[in-house]
């Protein structure tokens, strides 16, 4: 593991389909920190999560998450994963979704409370799944990931198709995540949400662009915001600063 780092992937290379996704990519996330994965889709975002959280078949390379190989049973309770698709039944109440989920997980009945309150959902205990908003529903996957306490929480475009005030929002509640120590991966294809990040992973076509933070970008593509830093990059061919590329 390099130094500090919660997540490190070396080499890693995933073909599917007769297609190269990740054709060689190497980064690390550091722990403690907020890391965007950002890129437009098709970038080879969730192929990369799926990696990390030990669910994506590598055709080469090694990924290490706290320590321990990718997917290492040891790992179950010590990473949460939120996909893209919500993890809600729409028939059981947002209490008795977490109280399955804690079941499950075997996770103390005490922790039901505590992330709702969390996530802010006290107010939607009793809801049934399919009575929810696009937002309430994030919350209740977002709530079920926490149940083990997880020290690193990746998120697969958490914020997509919310509007800009409860994206807002979901992001005060990582941050308050990243304040008591969680390690937080958090994809999306929405640029306006990398100023959020402490450090950022820029993918196109399963290559890493850059790995830095975001005024570190901005510093060297010499833009103005992190929309014209990512069209520099991609014009310049440049290598990310201070990581291993891909190729």
């Amino acid at each position: 593991m390099s130094p500090g780092a919660a997540i490190d992937v070396e080499r890693l290379r995933v073909v599917r389909g007769g297609k190269r996704i990740l054709p060689d990519i190497s980064l690390h996330v550091e722990a403690g920190s907020i890391t965007g994965l950002l890129g437009p889709s098709g970038a080879g975002k969730t192929t990369l999560i799926r990696a990390i959280v030990g669910v994506q078949i590598v055709d080469s390379g090694e990924v290490t998450v706290l320590g321990q190989p990718a997917g290492s049973p040891t790992l179950r309770d010590r990473v949460g994963y939120v996909t893209q698709a919500p993890s809600v039944y729409t028939d059981l109440t947002v209490r008795e979704n977490l109280e399955f989920f804690a079941r499950v997980l075997d996770a103390p009945r005490s922790r039901v409370d505590e992330v709702i309150a969390t996530v802010k959902l006290s107010g939607q205990t009793g809801q049934v799944g399919g009575s929810l908003s696009g937002g309430q529903f994030s919350r209740v996957s977002l709530a079920s990931a926490l149940l083990s306490q997880p020290e690193l929480l990746v998120l697969d475009e958490p914020t997509t198709g919310l509007d800009p005030v409860l994206r807002d929002e979901l992001w005060s509640t990582f941050r308050g995540l990243a304040a008591q120590g969680v390690t937080l991966l958090v994809s999306s294809h929405v640029m306006d949400e990398a100023s959020r990040c402490d450090r950022l992973l820029l993918l196109r076509e399963g290559e890493l662009l850059a790995a830095e933070t975001p005024y570190g970008l901005l510093q060297r593509t010499g833009a103005s915001d992190l929309d014209a830093a990512f069209l520099r990059l991609i014009q310049s061919g440049e290598r990310p600063s201070g990581e291993e590329g891909s190729g």
